[in-house]
């Protein structure tokens, strides 16, 4: 298995800036696909990004495309999504999720989570 922290989250005005990371521990980081989810009060879970086990392959939600960006170093173990432009309803709890297979965008589907980090951005 393996151990998922996120970290870096805050309360920022309108077309502020934030970095979240998402650090790993256990097994090999670089064996996993790795996808950030998000949920606002009252709604579902919700698919952010993902990117690929080398880093070579991302996709986004239509909703932040353009205004976030994820990465990974598999050397330090660890996930980044920098959010550009953040708009109140970015507003939620974002979570990191792994799985061993192919980037999906059901929170189901994944086996492994961190705990979660709060993004407030306020008008």
């Amino acid at each position: 298995q393996v151990q998922l922290v996120e970290s870096g989250g805050g309360l920022v005005q309108a077309g502020d800036s934030l970095r979240l990371s998402c650090a790993a521990s256990g097994r090999t980081f670089s064996n996993y696909v790795m996808t950030w989810f998000r949920q606002a009060p009252g709604k579902e879970r919700e698919f952010v990004t993902a990117i690929s086990r080398s880093g070579g392959t991302t996709s986004y939600a239509d909703s932040v495309k353009g205004r976030f960006t994820i990465s990974r170093d598999n050397a330090k173990n660890t996930m980044y999504l920098q959010m550009n432009s953040l708009k109140p309803e970015d507003t939620a709890v974002y979570y990191c999720a792994a799985r061993t297979g192919v980037v999906v965008a059901t929170p189901r589907s994944y086996n492994y989570w961190g705990q979660g980090t709060q993004v407030t951005v306020s008008s």
